[in-house]
């Protein structure tokens, strides 16, 4: 390649050169015609104006004269371009020539230094196999383990970050969601005051004296067994002095029995063919009272009239009660804080009360159709011609069903509301130091947890850590895996704060 280029350097230069001196030969011969033509010129002008003027001759003359010195500095100025061209053409040649020695050098240097790499790449990879097994018996670890034990530290930082990240967004999200859930809760508490609860579940009927306890006994207790059959409910006689207790399951045959008492208790003949005279009579009573109850449930909710089966099985509930709190009471009040908080959120008011009161009804069939209250109470409903956004708010506002529109989660709080507020329900002391029992053991059910104590009634668990096992942001997790055992495991009413606690103590003595 580079001697093609040096023949062609060549080659433009002799072509130069001829070119050259062809300019010039056609360049003096021109000149030449021209001398002569401008001599034959000045003959004749000189001869035609000698007589004219000697001033116009001398000034034709010196016109001529500059006319062949323009031609001369024109030809001397392209001459003088040939010569440069000439020199700019052999520097480049040289140029040429001296980028090729030194690309041979390049390549040379190259193909040394890619050599000496290689070399030291095979003696990188000896010396790191050579590390490798020093290491690994100085620290007794096959590189298996090493990488999981790298992979964990890298596990529990990245954990760390998740942490931070978590929290930060979940405290983020709180406080904008809070904010907004508050004031309408804010707002539908202070619209809607409910009565306080203070009944009591046991079915309880005072005897005036002893006298009457034996006819209700009858002889050699025909009577007590005429009745239980008759009713579907225990009698007992001798647990509380002057009293007769009715034990039963069902709460309407409970009050159906309780009522057949009453009535056999003020006629005061007791025999077998009259309780079942008087147990038919209040049974039928019975039924047409459930209705009642129900339609009028409704009314005080503000809907239209509803169908006859919902109704009636609505109406069961004014015999239930869940922590005391009446049933029917409870589902007319959620139907109210429903209507409340619709009309702040601009949802419909119609179809938020229908689900409010309605969410309950499957517990009047709990002890019928196998499975969780809501998902019973919404297949009722829906048989019934309820909308799919009623049937979706009430199997979904205890997350049995992932909610569709806004009403599963509007019930569960207006349920939650209902629920928690003051005054609404009260449990036995048997089943509130349980619930405290079993909320303890959850918090100390965690590993690093020192001790735990539930507080403000269980409505509140501190856990105490120990500080060397768990960090800062690990009790930030700890708190919610807490909270999401305890809403697993455990049935309360309200909420339940969960408080980590995790400090260091640093005691010395001065002597």
């Amino acid at each position: 390649m580079a001697v093609g280029l040096a023949i062609g350097a060549g080659f433009a230069y002799f072509l130069l050169r001829k070119f050259s001196n062809q300019t010039r030969a056609a360049q003096a011969r021109e000149v030449e015609a021209l001398r002569e033509t401008a001599r034959r010129e000045a003959e004749v002008i000189t001869q035609n104006a000698r007589l004219a003027a000697s001033e116009e001759t001398l000034k034709l003359r010196a016109q001529v004269e500059m006319t062949v010195a323009s031609r001369q500095a024109e030809c001397a100025s392209r001459e003088q371009q040939l010569v440069e061209r000439e020199k700019l053409l052999g520097a480049q040649l040289n140029r040429l020539l001296e980028s090729e020695q030194e690309l041979k050098r390049e390549r040379d240097t190259l193909d040394r230094k890619s050599a000496a790499l290689e070399s030291a790449q095979a003696e990188l990879i000896k010396l790191t196999q050579q590390r490798r097994l020093e290491l690994e018996s100085l620290a007794k670890i096959s590189p298996e383990e090493a990488r999981q034990r790298f992979l964990k530290e890298i596990e529990a930082e990245a954990m760390r970050d998740a942490s931070k990240i978590s929290r930060l967004v979940l405290d983020e999200a709180k406080a904008k969601a809070e904010e907004k859930a508050r004031n309408i809760i804010a707002v539908a508490i202070q619209r809607y005051a409910g009565e306080h609860t203070l009944e009591s579940t046991t079915a309880t009927i005072t005897l005036d004296n002893a006298e009457i306890k034996g006819r209700i006994i009858g002889r050699e207790g025909r009577n007590i067994r005429a009745f239980e059959n008759a009713t579907g409910v225990t009698v007992l006689i001798d647990d509380t002095p002057g009293a007769v207790l009715l034990s039963g399951f069902d709460p309407v045959r409970r009050e159906i029995a309780r009522e057949a008492m009453q009535l056999l208790i003020q006629d005061g003949r007791i025999h077998p063919t009259r309780i079942e005279e008087i147990v038919a009579k209040v049974t039928q009573d019975m039924d047409q009272a459930v209705l009642r109850h129900g339609e009028e449930a409704v009314v005080r909710a503000g809907l239209p009239p509803l169908h006859h089966e919902i109704a009636r099985t609505l109406g069961k509930l004014h015999f239930r009660r869940s922590f005391s709190q009446n049933l029917l009471e409870h589902s007319v009040e959620v139907a109210q804080l429903m209507a409340l908080m619709a009309a702040e959120l601009g949802v419909d008011v119609n179809a938020a009360k229908r689900a409010g009161l309605l969410h309950d009804i499957g517990k009047a069939l709990s002890h019928e159709v196998e499975g969780p209250h809501a998902i019973v109470g919404a297949e009722l409903i829906k048989r019934c011609g309820e909308t799919d956004e009623v049937v979706n708010g009430v199997a979904s506002h205890h997350n049995d069903v992932p909610p569709i529109g806004p009403l599963g989660i509007l019930v569960s709080a207006a349920d939650a509301i209902s629920a928690s507020r003051p005054g609404a329900r009260s449990e036995s002391m048997t089943t509130y130091l349980k619930r405290v029992e079993d909320l303890e053991k959850i918090g100390n059910s965690f590993p690093g947890v020192e001790k735990s104590f539930a507080v403000q009634a269980g409505r509140e668990l501190r856990v105490f850590v120990k500080p060397e096992s768990i960090n800062d942001d690990q009790a930030f997790a700890l708190a919610r895996s807490v909270a999401a055992k305890i809403e697993e495991e455990l049935q309360y009413p309200g909420q339940i704060r969960i408080t980590v606690i995790r400090e260091t103590r640093c005691v010395e003595v001065a002597k």
